[in-house]
């Protein structure tokens, strides 16, 4: 997650990652080469410590290191263990290793995209989909802890998390014999329904008609054209047999309005639109703001930026993070200090023999 993002050209580029600034707010950084008997031997004071050890290796690492289940509960009976394999510690993949694309293979490509086109990779959502489904497993195993007082063995793999989010393809031909297909941005529930190009560099409004009120507030909208007033599309089936070429019509009808007045019109009227917002506008807009979603953090290196918040609320909780995204090793002294009572000299020492560090190696 460090390598992602607008690096180069700084000298501490490996701290300009965006994607891990914006998801590792109030943590603790460590470095610790877990290769060598030193750094293993504070992993495991570490483990004994801890409520909860998770990892996202591939199956075989942690083993070679000395920490498969037995081992880390030997260590530490009460901790739980969250293990987040690619494709699961067994069966044929189990070696195997992956990443967010490596899954939408298998479990959303083949249903995004145009029909016209090859599937289409989500880019990225089934990291962080991962990250939840784990998190929620270490959420009811620890809940598990308090009740028996002994440690829980979690494992959570990237494939399943996947396939947990997207069950409709399997489900619809499991068990009615239908192949689901690529639709664009289209509906089986809505026609017409589309992202349609605006006036203006990059801008988009989508719009999607259900209902036949919708449809009729719609065609009164664009003041009742002849097109419009087809009995055939009086019916949802009958827009829905019309879509090509009712998107026709309507990008052309698009291309010379603002997508936000259009959106917000239409809003206004009870027909679902929205201007489509990319990322440089999104922590701006209004809604947003007026939420408090995103709260400004201060990086060492970054600076201050707007990082998004807690999709949720308590009523006790003004703020939810208090400090950046840390550096890499930012709090090795604080965290080897406090927890295993390692000496200055002891982490001078680490570092000149590279057990711990603030610099990648070779930069």
């Amino acid at each position: 997650m460090r390598m992602t993002g607008y690096m180069f050209g700084h000298e501490k580029w490996w701290e300009w990652g965006h994607m891990f600034a914006a998801a590792n707010t109030d943590k603790l950084g460590v470095t610790l080469d877990i290769s060598k008997p030193e750094g293993r031997a504070l992993c495991v004071e570490l483990m004994q410590w801890a409520d909860v050890v998770a990892e996202n290796f591939a199956p075989r690492v942690m083993e070679n290191w000395g920490f498969d289940e037995a081992a880390v509960r030997s260590i530490n009976p009460n901790v739980v263990y969250a293990r987040m394999p690619a494709f699961g510690l067994s069966g044929p993949w189990r070696e195997r290793v992956g990443f967010a694309q490596t899954m939408e293979q298998m479990a959303m490509a083949s249903i995004t995209g145009y029909a016209e086109d090859p599937p289409l990779i989500p880019r990225g959502p089934c990291d962080p989909n991962a990250g939840m489904h784990g998190a929620f497993a270490m959420l009811v195993a620890l809940a598990k802890r308090e009740q028996t007082n002994t440690g829980v063995f979690v494992e959570s793999t990237m494939i399943e998390a996947a396939l947990n989010v997207c069950p409709q393809p399997v489900i619809e031909y499991t068990a009615y014999g239908r192949t689901m297909t690529r639709m664009g941005n289209r509906s089986p529930f809505a026609a017409p329904q589309g992202v349609y190009a605006a006036e203006g560099f990059e801008e988009w409004f989508a719009l999607s008609i259900e209902t036949d009120e919708q449809w009729r507030a719609f065609v009164a909208y664009l003041g009742a054209p002849a097109w419009a007033t087809d009995p055939e599309l009086a019916t949802p089936v009958g827009r829905a047999d019309a879509q090509d070429h009712l998107d026709a019509l309507l990008g052309a009808w698009a291309a010379s309005l603002d997508a936000r007045a259009t959106a917000d019109e239409l809003v206004a009227l009870g027909v679902p639109a929205a201007r489509c917002t990319d990322p440089r506008i999104v922590s701006e807009h209004p809604q947003m703001q007026a939420r408090g979603f995103y709260e400004t953090v201060v990086h060492p290196e970054l600076g201050a930026y707007p990082s998004g918040g807690l999709p949720y609320r308590f009523a006790s909780v003004d703020v939810w993070q208090h400090r950046a995204t840390p550096t890499l090793g930012q709090h090795n002294s604080e965290v080897l200090t406090r927890i295993c009572g390692v000496t200055a000299d002891q982490l001078a020492a680490l570092e000149a023999s590279g057990i711990i560090g603030t610099r990648p190696r070779g930069s």
